[in-house]
């Protein structure tokens, strides 16, 4: 007996030994994005066009579609997020697509269990939900399908999906302020250093909201590290969008002094710019 599990796993172990590791026409590809406090990432594989009509070809309009090849194309984020005015809990979805001429069904799917489409598995009540989207025209061709992201900012972010001569853009709504508001108080209500002070007004004045406030952390920051070339820079910034540049370009030209003798000199041009276009706005 214990000869013939000899002779067994003998066998087998080399059969899985004799499988050869090929490399896959729609090669696989994870891709991570952060927006704002949240990281979104996609698990997805690429085919490619090969010379075929994709759109109303090999991807058929009416058809579910896999959103690139083999596996289901997977969505993770962990957060909540909103997708065109749809609320979307922090997880994993199976991406999917029903593509038509003038329009396409974007769905973001629960089950994410199915191989590919799922077919005659595929259930539309597990959706989370789905969107219409309005396909559009690039000028350039994409030989293989490319999902990607485009203008980030703290609060948004557009999925691309990209193939032939066709782009679908979905935009995505993240809520990083009310999360950074609290990180903001609760920061600053235990022992905040010169850098959380600068770090809060530093946002603060990326978003272009709450200037006065920003302005009194950077004041606190400067108390505690002393002068230092990028404290000023943003007071500069928050100071002009307060309208006074009388001051802005008093804290910019500080700024430069600073970033001259530390040699930064991107930040001597970009304080030198401002205080070009301050001086106009004053006139």
């Amino acid at each position: 007996m214990k000869y013939l599990i000899f002779i067994l796993f003998t066998f087998f172990s080399s059969v899985l030994a004799a499988q050869l590791e090929y490399p896959k026409i729609s090669p696989f590809t994870k891709l991570e994005q952060e927006v704002g406090l949240t990281k979104i990432t996609v698990l997805y594989s690429r085919p490619g066009a090969k010379g075929r009509k994709v759109i109303g070809g090999l991807v058929p309009f009416g058809r579910i579609w896999r959103v690139g090849a083999n596996e289901s194309t997977k969505f993770t984020a962990d957060t909540d997020l909103t997708i065109m005015g749809n609320y979307l809990r922090k997880g994993t979805y199976a991406l999917y697509a029903f593509p038509y001429e003038d329009y396409w069904e974007v769905v973001f799917h629960q089950n994410t269990e199915h191989w590919g489409d799922g077919r005659a598995a595929y259930d539309p009540a597990e959706d989370a939900f789905r969107i219409r989207i309005k396909p559009n025209q690039i000028p350039y061709y994409q030989e293989n399908f490319l999902i990607t992201f485009d203008e980030i900012s703290h609060n948004a972010i557009n999925m691309l999906w990209i193939w032939e001569h066709t782009i679908i853009k979905i935009p995505i709504s993240v809520d990083t302020d009310t999360k950074m508001r609290q990180l903001i108080t609760s920061s600053i209500e235990k022992n905040p250093s010169a850098q959380t002070y600068y770090e809060a007004a530093r946002y603060l004045q990326e978003q272009g909201k709450s200037y006065e406030e920003a302005l009194s952390y950077l004041n606190k920051a400067i108390e505690l590290g002393g002068d230092t070339y990028y404290f000023y820079r943003v007071k500069s910034l928050v100071e002009a969008g307060m309208d006074d540049y009388t001051s802005a370009i008093i804290s910019a030209q500080k700024s430069m002094e600073l970033a001259e003798k530390e040699g930064k000199d991107e930040f001597v041009r970009m304080n030198a710019q401002n205080i070009v276009d301050w001086k106009k706005n004053k006139l």
